[in-house]
């Protein structure tokens, strides 16, 4: 599969759950593209490969409302792309209890993100850095970026943007989710 045909996938299955709108456009990644901002065009005519790893990030809206999610996956056998998924979920539970033991500040989020990444071999892309979300557009409550906030985020209105990049081999990992508390998880 092309990276522009899994683009294409993921556009028909939001409409196909009732997303007639987005607030941002989807996003597929394979492989090498995986490193592109999500500004960036992507390197057109990638291929998905036998070992490889690839990410969705959707912001459909409904009702009015943003919605917001990444996830990375794989395929094949790779035990350095099957880790780097499995571990940017990893950073993404950890910043997450840590901001809500800690009432961490959006600047001290990113800071823990940023050592976690490190502690298990990766580097954090600090240009994926969250954002709120809410009525559209979330830019007429607040305009700026999680991880420059100097203050604690409330639950249920800002996304954590988790992107690890491997050091040495040319892909990245991408998860994002709302922070919430263990309460507002269990609703």
């Amino acid at each position: 599969m092309s990276e522009e045909d899994g683009l294409e996938f993921a556009r028909r299955a939001l409409r196909a759950h009732g997303f007639e709108q987005e607030w941002v456009a989807p996003d597929v990644r394979f492989g090498r593209n995986t490193l592109k901002r999500y500004a960036e065009p992507s390197e057109p005519g990638v291929v998905l490969a036998m070992d490889d790893l690839w990410f969705v990030d959707v912001g459909p809206l409904w009702r009015n409302h943003e919605c917001d999610y990444a996830e990375t996956f794989t395929v094949g056998s790779d035990p350095e792309q099957l880790r780097m998924a499995r571990d940017v979920r990893e950073i993404f539970a950890r910043t997450c209890r840590h901001w809500q033991e800690c009432r961490a500040t959006g600047v001290e989020i990113y800071r823990f993100a940023a050592a976690q990444a490190d502690s298990l071999g990766w580097r954090l892309d600090p240009e994926m850095a969250g954002h709120r979300l809410g009525v559209y557009p979330h830019a007429v409550f607040h305009d700026g970026l999680l991880a420059c906030a100097e203050f604690t985020p409330s639950p249920g209105l800002w996304m954590l943007e988790i992107q690890i990049r491997h050091p040495d081999r040319p892909y990245s990992a991408f998860f994002e989710d709302l922070l919430l508390t263990a309460g507002d998880a269990a609703s």
